[in-house]
């Protein structure tokens, strides 16, 4: 993998890098060769996760995580901080892909699950995350959002869930929770959780260490192959190279075309006062988005600031990523004008950080895990930007599968999935751009005409929802 080019300062990265305790000095490179039973390539939240249940499960085994840069280098230390229970793929589509109802149920019960799992281990392991369960609240600002909001719903209950999972808020129902403007209603789940990304990932990285994993940092793997985990510093060979790295996945020889990298850029506010607090709500530190096609999403962060991102920057041709992609000042101009939009009380605020990364999306939209045995390779993501909670359903399941053990996880609906590749350049640069240009759109054309936008429905079916 082509190491990401480090930056002089990395506390420079976001405001979650800037406010993580400890060094972010770079531990020890891979000093040679290595024969281990697990290799792991990338030190984000489905690498480390990985490594930590393995050895849990089976303390003789030997692992190796390799990483290109530093633990929490990629987009789970620069995330806005959602442990949710989002799957990219709506639940029909889980279950058309699977074949049955119960399999798309399995799934989404499974990561509800999961957000308490990693509330269990962040307590047990001591690992001050400023993990938060608020739940998350999605407002419906116009009548084709309400109704969005209310199929929803109903798509739901339809697969056995019930008002304890999903539930449709009135408008005063839904201010009482984020008192932003023009409010219709709003969507509410508890199974999300802020958090502080950074101090996740960092904390991990500790706990996997104390496990007695090595973490060979400033090391960035080139191929795998055969499994065998490519480094300049050395060969790692392995019973299994997991391939953990989603949004640098297309720097992988022969990978180039699995994950588009797609940039999501965020900003955080000064600490906000009490009675600005009072005037906004999300008094349970609730995550919160709105119904736009154009995704945003937000969170009250525990020392009092708002950390809020968007979608917006552009896919970058050949799957590139740099620097210099992680802020682009017309986004991170529009997000905080989307954000004084929703709460006009924010009107002078002071932006302190803007920060941007790269995160991976299958051609299909749909995360996946899974072993090949005879490539001796195993790999898990493609979460589209809501990889906090489902990458640990993600490591708990590849310890089960690296283990030859048939379990509830190991049969859920995206175990062994496979997503067909990118088109090549130049399609996979007008594609993703074109969608990016046709959500925007999307949102423009719904308050213009008050109907639900046949354009998106058109990319939808593009990137198969």
């Amino acid at each position: 993998m082509q190491s990401p080019a480090p930056t002089a300062d990395p506390r420079a990265l976001s405001f979650w890098h800037d406010t993580v305790p400890g060094d972010l000095a770079p531990r020890p490179a891979l000093p040679g060769d290595q024969s281990v039973d697990i290799a792991i390539v990338g030190a984000g939240y489905t690498g480390l996760w990985t490594a930590y249940y393995l050895k849990r499960a089976d303390p003789s085994l030997r692992i190796a995580v390799l990483e290109a840069t530093f633990a929490g280098f990629g987009a789970s230390g620069r995330n806005g901080g959602w442990c949710s229970a989002i799957f990219p793929s709506s639940l029909a589509k889980v279950a058309k892909v699977a074949g049955s109802r119960a399999a798309a149920t399995a799934l989404q019960r499974a990561l509800n699950a999961t957000v308490d799992e990693v509330g269990r281990v962040v307590a047990a392991e001591g690992i001050d995350c400023h993990y938060a369960k608020g739940g998350t609240v999605v407002l419906a600002r116009t009548p084709v959002q309400l109704e969005r909001a209310r199929e929803e719903v109903e798509e739901s209950h339809a697969f056995g869930f019930g008002e304890e999972d999903l539930r449709l808020l009135s408008a005063k129902e839904a201010l009482r929770q984020a008192n932003a403007t023009e409010v219709l209603g709003a969507t509410y789940t508890p199974h999300c959780a802020a958090i502080h990304p950074a101090r996740l990932v960092r904390g991990l990285a500790d706990a996997v260490e104390r496990l007695g994993v090595p973490i060979c940092e400033q090391t960035p793997v080139t191929e795998i192959r055969d499994g065998a985990a490519i480094t300049s510093h050395g060969t790692v060979r392995a019973e299994t190279v997991v391939r953990a790295t989603e949004g640098y996945t297309a720097t992988l020889q022969g990978f180039k075309r699995t994950l588009a990298p797609v940039y999501s850029l965020m900003l955080a506010t000064e600490p906000q006062s009490d009675e600005v607090w009072s005037e906004i709500g999300l008094s349970q530190r609730q995550t919160f988005a709105d119904e736009r096609h154009l995704i945003i999403y937000g969170q009250r962060t525990a020392d009092g600031r708002l950390a809020f991102g968007g979608r917006g920057a552009p896919y970058h041709f050949g799957s590139s990523t740099k620097p210099e992609y992680d802020r682009e000042p017309r986004v991170h101009a529009e997000l905080r004008r989307v954000l004084v939009e929703l709460f006009p009380v924010l009107g002078d605020v002071k932006v302190t950080h803007t920060w941007g990364g790269a995160l991976g999306v299958p051609r299909d939209w749909f995360a996946s895990v899974g072993v090949d045995r005879a490539k001796r390779l195993a790999w898990a993501g493609g979460y589209v930007g809501d990889g906090v909670g489902a990458s640990n359903l993600a490591g708990r399941t590849l310890a089960d599968l690296l283990r030859g053990q048939s379990t509830e996880l190991t049969r859920l609906a995206w175990v062994g999935h496979r997503s067909r590749p990118w088109e090549p350049e130049p399609v996979r640069w007008l594609g993703a751009n074109l969608g990016l240009r046709v959500m925007g759109a999307a949102d423009a054309e719904e308050a213009r005409t008050g109907r639900p936008s046949r354009r998106a429905a058109l990319f939808g079916r593009f990137i198969g929802h």
